[in-house]
């Protein structure tokens, strides 16, 4: 048996299949995996990602100490609510894991960090915090829903007063605000808009049930896994991890090297590597023949060499496979896949490939279109 969110029991209720994911017990549909990716797409959708770990940062010295731990620059954090996507390095560059980091104000952030990490990431941010003297707080009294999709904000607002709905909706991309005892940030992982909301544990149930009720559907991980493909967006272990750095992840923008004398941690190793350029990029993938794309297939780069696919997966609203790959910097338009003993082709495009529910990526006339198959689940 795992680890179970404060919402196991409603999972269960409403006939989820359940898996275990990173140590948890976490739906991963709870009917058709595409239907869910759709209501995302075109209305809303709501995920438990009550596994990710939250946590508080408390000290007159906490704004120095993240300018020290993480590679963007929470300095550019005035505002209150304000949120910074970012990657925690080791000293060799390579990712720890990513994270959102909120300003609250100046003796308070808040960091929400990666379930599969969530042991690591603590050991570290505490080795580094007591030099500092900030104290870490882990918000496990708190459960976490991601309310995603064009309808979701409009949704999520009806469960507060008319004041508070006024504040929510007044919320610009990538920040946050305390209302009525919730934290609602327009933040998420899907390529649309939408509310990650922190509340406490006992409230998640009752608001998770209201949301259905007004429409919202119930989602699970299989389609948040399509959706942030879909987005571009990296998953931690697959298209980042330890041995790789943010220059070779399609993370660059997320590393302030300015102003020249924060020295946060991993800062070195990335001025060395980007002094002598780094010899690997994240790409994205789009197949032109009919098959599956997945993680760990070899990718072939006539006359340059070879990369590896990190996430693949059917893409529900391109109709076609997508992916994110490694490959050698020189890397131009085209490549071919290595799948079950064939060599498919694919063309190379830049993520992502659907923002806002529309296709961001030109399919040429060679793409076939595929029906997904079960492995597609």
């Amino acid at each position: 048996m795992g680890q179970r969110t404060p919402l196991y029991d409603l999972h269960k209720e409403l006939g989820a299949r359940l898996i275990d994911f990173g140590g948890w017990d976490m739906p991963v549909q709870y009917s058709s995996q595409i239907g869910e990716h759709h209501a995302v797409r075109r209305a809303a959708g709501i995920f438990d990602v009550s596994h990710m770990c939250v946590v508080d940062l408390h000290g007159e010295r906490v704004r120095a100490f993240l300018e020290h731990l993480v590679a963007n620059d929470v300095g550019r954090l005035r505002e209150p609510g304000k949120a910074l996507y970012t990657c925690m390095l080791n000293e060799a560059g390579g990712v720890i894991d990513d994270l959102i980091v909120y300003f609250i104000d100046d003796d308070w952030f808040r960091a929400v960090v990666n379930a599969g990490t969530r042991k690591k990431d603590l050991a570290w941010i505490r080795r580094h915090a007591g030099e500092f003297a900030v104290a870490v707080r882990e918000r496990t009294d708190l459960a976490m829903l991601a309310v995603q999709g064009p309808e979701a904000r409009a949704k999520v607002v009806k469960l507060l007063s008319p004041a508070r709905a006024q504040a929510a909706l007044a919320l610009t991309p990538f920040s946050g605000n305390e209302l009525e005892g919730w934290f609602i940030a327009r933040t998420g992982y899907t390529g649309e808009d939408g509310f990650e909301v922190m509340l406490p544990a006992g409230d998640a149930a009752r608001a998770w049930r209201a949301l259905n009720e007004l429409g919202v559907a119930s989602c699970g991980l299989g389609a948040r896994d399509t959706l942030r493909l879909e987005a571009g967006m990296n998953l931690y272990g697959n298209d980042m991890d330890e041995t790789h750095d943010p220059l070779e992840s399609g993370l660059a923008w997320t590393v302030a090297f300015d102003p020249a004398g924060r020295n946060f941690i991993g800062r070195k190793a990335l001025e060395e590597i980007r002094a002598r350029g780094s010899g690997r990029k994240l790409v994205g993938l789009v197949l032109e023949d009919r098959g599956v794309l997945r993680s760990h297939q070899k990718v072939l780069v006539p006359g340059v060499g070879e990369g590896e696919t990190t996430s693949g997966t059917f893409s529900p609203t391109l109709e076609r496979s997508i992916a994110l790959a490694r490959v050698p910097a020189a890397t131009g338009d085209h490549v071919q896949v290595d799948i079950r003993g064939r060599l498919l082709n694919a063309s190379v495009v830049r993520p992502p490939f659907v923002r806002f529910g529309k296709p961001r990526v030109a399919l040429g006339t060679g793409v076939a279109p595929q029906a997904p198959s079960s492995s597609s689940n």
